[in-house]
């Protein structure tokens, strides 16, 4: 570092990551400083020889230049663990010289104090860390701890799903069952643990699940697995959920909104939730004409693709270590989809948009691409953006959270509305509700569908008993209660059966259609 950069640097006065000492008079502090760094994106700079207060350069001598090194040296190995890297600089200022202190970011935070506290920077000052989220998000960061590989105390093997699991092994193992000559319909109908052995003789379930490190060897099941395929994670995670709002106007402060989603309306793992995050975005946007008969259903305004990549990239990206909710906003202008965590590993925004991409979920991102449509290679936000010119990304580091905003309404020279049909309105609770109709009546896809009723379509992303569905509604399974709740959702074409030349098969399930 030149004498005019580190003049020009000490002119500024202290900022976020760079900090002045006249001289180093309490060990104790200068370690916090050099904690704070460590923990920090980027480390940070530390300068002895000036003012912190006036920003006035008083020099060391070469004698104190050769105390104070000895010294930043011994509160890097001592004061700090685990210990810091520290490169030392001496600056020819006038009068004698400056002492350039660059702390590196480290690999294995959080760093801490020798009291064992953890200190980040706050602008030119610091904070404790107290928040055990804020600590594991740090560890995630190094690649010390994983939140998706963490016990769930008290879960068990029966509070997993194994329809989704069966979902999970006919893509996972898809190859080998076709060169098995086995049809998608034949695996349909196998067990889940017949698909196991099928793919590997001998093999069970658990036994699968525990070898992919999904389960521990103690039967304990991990935050990955209960994502994945639990069958109700809301009881486990509450936070770990999909809250989605369509609000009338473009305010979040807004007190009037079109159809709201809670989290027991997508109870369920990354499968349930992104499709009921789909459903919920397809039935509050506008579907449009471009470039085609006027009849024709057209196109949603955003398209369905970059939506797809955005909402897949919240479920299997996200931090797990924040209790927040991932959260849907519909406005009248825009679209903003908000995921907890800041981007992992100091990557920024033009980093994801150039298709960089660092898992904070490792396994989560590994199994979760044969559940939901991703690829897995770390282009989701390069994909989107080519759909979506439009798409901006914010990775707000304050708040902890990446928000992705589509904007509404950019083709609308060119476009025809269709949605809404003849924009009849109906008032709902006091909140305004569209509904759309066609020329033989109602248009399932466009239609807000009681709570119960959506749940039942978003439990239904795989295939379902008669008795599942009822038992999820709180129902028996008795005659009176399917024809009431779930004949009319075949009827409407929003649930098909998977024997339909059977609807009495004892065997017969309901998929979603």
């Amino acid at each position: 570092m030149t004498t005019q950069e580190i003049l020009k640097l000490c002119g500024k006065g202290e900022q976020t990551p760079v900090q002045m000492k006249e001289r180093v008079t309490d060990a104790y502090e200068l370690g916090k400083e050099m904690v704070c760094y460590a923990n920090e994106r980027g480390g940070g700079l530390i300068i002895i020889g000036v003012n912190d207060k006036t920003g006035k350069v008083n020099a060391l001598s070469r004698t104190e230049v050769q105390e104070q090194t000895g010294l930043l040296s011994q509160i890097a190995t001592d004061l700090v663990h685990p210990a810091v890297s520290i490169k030392a600089e001496n600056v020819d200022v006038p009068g004698g010289q400056l002492i350039a202190v660059t702390v590196l970011e480290g690999i294995n935070k959080p760093y801490k104090d020798n009291k064992g506290v953890v200190w980040v920077k706050n602008g030119a000052n610091k904070r404790r860390i107290v928040d055990n989220a804020e600590i594991a998000e740090m560890m995630s960061d190094s690649g010390t701890f994983r939140q998706d590989e963490a016990i769930i105390p008290g879960a068990t093997i029966a509070d997993l799903d194994r329809n989704v699991v069966k979902t999970y092994l006919i893509k996972r193992f898809e190859a080998s069952y076709k060169s098995k000559d086995l049809t998608y319909e034949q695996t349909q109908d196998a067990s889940a643990d017949e698909l196991v052995s099928l793919a590997a003789s001998g093999m069970t379930v658990e036994r699968l699940l525990k070898n992919f490190g999904l389960i521990r060897s103690d039967g304990g099941i991990t935050y990955a697995a209960m994502l994945l395929f639990g069958r109700h994670p809301w009881r486990w995670l509450p936070t770990a959920t999909v809250k989605c709002v369509s609000f009338i106007g473009n305010s979040l402060g807004g007190t009037e909104f079109r159809d709201k989603m809670d989290d027991l309306d997508a109870d369920g793992g990354i499968l349930i939730q992104y499709e009921a995050m789909m459903a919920f975005l397809k039935r509050n946007l506008h579907n449009v004409q471009v470039d085609s008969d006027f009849n024709s259903l057209g196109q949603l305004e955003i398209p369905v693709g970059a939506l797809s990549e955005i909402c897949s990239n919240a479920l299997l990206h996200r931090s797990y270590s924040w209790e927040a909710p991932i959260r849907v906003f519909v406005f009248d202008n825009r679209v903003e989809i908000h995921s907890p965590g800041a981007l992992p590993g100091g990557l920024e925004v033009e980093d994801v948009l150039s298709g960089t991409s660092l898992p904070r979920n490792k396994m989560l991102f590994t199994h979760g691409a044969f559940l939901l449509p991703y690829s897995g290679i770390g282009s989701g936000f390069l994909r989107a953006r080519e759909l979506d010119d439009k798409m901006e990304v914010v990775n707000d580091t304050k708040k902890k959270e990446v928000i992705v905003t589509f904007w509404r309404g950019s083709n609308q020279e060119r476009v025809r509305v269709t949605e809404f049909g003849n924009g009849v309105t109906k008032k709902s609770n006091g909140a305004q509700q569209k509904v759309t109709e066609s020329s033989n009546g109602v248009a399932p896809s466009k239609v807000k569908l009681p709570g119960k009723e959506q749940d039942i379509i978003n439990f239904c992303t795989v295939p379902r008993t008669a008795a599942e569905i009822l038992s999820r509604m709180g129902l028996t399974n008795q005659t009176k209660n399917r024809k009431k709740h779930i004949n009319p959702l075949v009827e409407q074409g929003r649930l098909k059966l998977t024997i339909p030349d059977k609807p009495n098969d004892p065997n017969q399930k309901y998929v979603k259609a």
